[in-house]
């Protein structure tokens, strides 16, 4: 049932990308994350077995303008088996370390990245670079699985050509030399260690959290590190993340933002983390 159920997830979201584009947004604090409430036939996923939806979604076609927003193409391009074998470059190039061998076709196995978990995370240096997920003139994106655990990344590098979004190469690589590697390190711990955790907050956190008397207000606030158990977030994923670089340069920066961002089920939540005494330290989170 938990497979299914994640299935059912893909399928609705597929359906908003055919509907709309993926250009209804959901308005929780911030206008990125998708809503999947729209008119579509329900699909009973008790009954239906997986391959026979699986056969419906690769028949459906995606629609051009997909290609204009990365995440339009990528809520298709992970639902659908036939678009992959479309949108990936073959025979593609793999990489590990010095090594490189080519991948055919053949060999391709459906990657659905991180739609089985229902939720992916940015990295950011500021506010800033928020827009360039809406920015239609990006060509460039490359989607990372990092191995919190056995410190390594997996990048994903896509590219678009004649207006059209290829994967084009796929990079493994240690965290030690990722941009973000001293973040990626201290969230490792963070996000595993409970009492880190506490260990890790400003004192006090300022906060924004929805308004329990009037749904669509936020109201500001702050808590403190004894505090963090009723604040901390739903979600605080561990083991590995997903996130996704829309060209963004990151810099040797003394502050991160930190967004993990739900597929269809309103997830939203913003951490900022900045350096302090040399220590990162959580100073602002959004909910």
């Amino acid at each position: 049932m938990k497979h299914l159920a994640s299935f059912f997830v893909v399928m609705a979201t597929l359906t908003l990308c055919l509907s709309y584009g993926c250009s209804e947004k959901k308005n929780n604090g911030n206008d990125d994350t998708l809503d999947v409430h729209v008119d579509f036939v329900p699909v009973d996923t008790d009954t239906v077995p997986i391959d026979t939806m699986e056969s419906i979604i690769a028949e459906t076609p995606m629609p051009k303008a997909a290609d204009e927003l990365f995440d339009d193409f990528l809520f298709n391009f992970t639902a659908n088996r036939k678009l992959q074998l479309e949108r990936v470059k073959f025979p593609l190039p793999v990489t590990k370390g010095k090594q490189t061998t080519m991948l055919s076709q053949k060999e391709w196995k459906t990657e659905q990245l991180f739609m089985k978990q229902g939720f992916y995370t940015l990295i950011l240096d500021n506010e800033k670079q928020l827009a360039l997920s809406k920015d239609t003139t990006v060509s460039h994106v490359v989607v990372e699985k990092v191995q919190l655990d056995n410190k390594t990344v997996e990048q994903y590098i896509f590219n678009r050509e004649n207006g059209l979004w290829m994967l084009t190469e796929i990079n493994h690589d240690a965290i030690a030399q990722n941009n973000n590697a001293s973040f990626l390190d201290f969230y490792a711990r963070f996000a595993s260690d409970s009492l880190f955790q506490v260990q890790s907050l400003s004192e006090p956190v300022k906060t924004t959290v929805p308004d329990p008397d009037d749904d669509f207000n936020m109201i500001d606030g702050e808590f403190y590190p004894e505090q963090w158990q009723d604040f901390q977030p739903p979600v605080l994923p561990k083991g590995y993340i997903y996130t996704i670089i829309y060209g963004q340069e990151y810099k040797q920066s003394k502050q991160k933002i930190f967004i993990i961002r739900g597929i269809s089920n309103g997830l939203e939540t913003e951490m900022t983390f900045q350096i302090k005494d040399g220590k990162w330290k959580l100073v602002k989170m959004i909910q």
